[in-house]
């Protein structure tokens, strides 16, 4: 709980330089188009994570960790949606029940990757393990899932009814945000340009997203339970990782890899999560997962239910 107090000093300077960083990289590609298409592609790279860092920014708003007064968080966190295509307060609510949830068999579909048992996956007919084969292709998972989540699945928020008009209000008024947001910047530069510039960013920025949120749920040693033994502090500790990044990195994803003590108390602020790992130095070993052996969590895609463990599909085959 000492962690928990967020700082307005911080908060403002950690938005400030994201945000007008973020800018600089928009306006440097944009200026580099005259140039070298190439150069725009390279500068592509530092703003993108730019733009990474503003969801997590807005991410922490959601958990009302950013700023001390939620309406503050509120209100930045939607002005964000429109930059990072999320509408906020669908999101929020959505990731809520991903933390109430995380790790739990029995509580799966919102705000988290679909899994499938084992036996899940063998009760399916040939089109349905196709169908899940195909949606685990990394070139869906991390290419075409992530377009068509920022892109379109975030315009409306169907399946949304029960939640009533929130989730609605929210998506309609990113929408429209976003709409004026793009004219401007389109009267402002062309249509040519702006495509150019942006759309690389904003593909690349949801697949980085995306992967980032993979890895902090499936990896080699992760646990989940079923109701009667899912707790919150386990599925934290054992249900999320620690994304062991180098520095620069770790800037760029703003300490979100240190997902384990996120779980354990969302209310910490990500510029106190290093601050966590410093003062209790055994939960850096919780769960960690470094850059190259995180690559192997691709193949992890069916959850064996016997073995407690994730395994890939050749690996279910060879249990038959």
């Amino acid at each position: 709980m000492p962690y928990c107090e967020p700082s307005r000093l911080r908060a403002s300077l950690e938005l400030g330089v994201t945000a007008g960083a973020m800018v600089l990289g928009w306006v440097l590609m944009w200026l580099s188009l005259g140039i070298s298409y190439s150069l725009t592609l390279l500068l592509a790279v530092p703003t993108t994570g730019f733009l990474v860092r503003l969801f997590l920014i807005q991410h922490d708003c959601g958990h009302g960790s950013f700023f001390r007064r939620r309406l503050v968080n509120d209100w930045v966190g939607r002005a964000l949606g429109v930059l990072t295509l999320t509408p906020y307060d669908y999101w929020k609510r959505n990731h809520a029940i991903h933390h109430a949830t995380s790790g739990n068999l029995d509580r799966r579909g919102v705000g988290d990757i679909d899994t499938l048992t084992v036996e899940e996956y063998r009760a399916r007919s040939w089109l349905g393990r196709l169908g899940y084969r195909l949606y685990r292709h990394p070139f869906v998972m991390f290419g075409v899932g992530p377009a068509y989540m920022f892109f379109l699945q975030h315009r409306l928020p169907v399946g949304q009814m029960r939640a009533k008009w929130l989730p609605w209000m929210s998506a309609i008024g990113t929408n429209v945000a976003i709409a004026l947001l793009v004219s401007a910047a389109i009267w402002l530069v062309g249509l040519g340009p702006f495509l150019k510039v942006h759309l690389p960013v904003t593909l690349l920025a949801a697949s980085m997203g995306v992967w980032l949120f993979y890895v902090q749920h499936q990896f080699e040693t992760v646990e989940w339970k079923r109701n009667g033994d899912w707790t919150l502090h386990e599925a934290a500790l054992k249900g999320s990782s620690h994304y062991d990044l180098p520095g620069v990195l770790r800037w760029f994803t703003a300490n979100i890899g240190v997902h384990h003590v996120h779980h354990l108390c969302s209310r910490i602020p990500y510029y106190r999560l290093r601050q966590v790992l410093r003062d209790y130095p055994h939960l850096r070993h919780v769960g960690r997962v470094t850059l190259l052996e995180s690559v192997r969590s691709v193949r992890f895609v069916l959850w064996d239910e016997l073995r407690q463990k994730l395994i890939s599909f050749r690996e279910a085959e060879d249990l038959r």
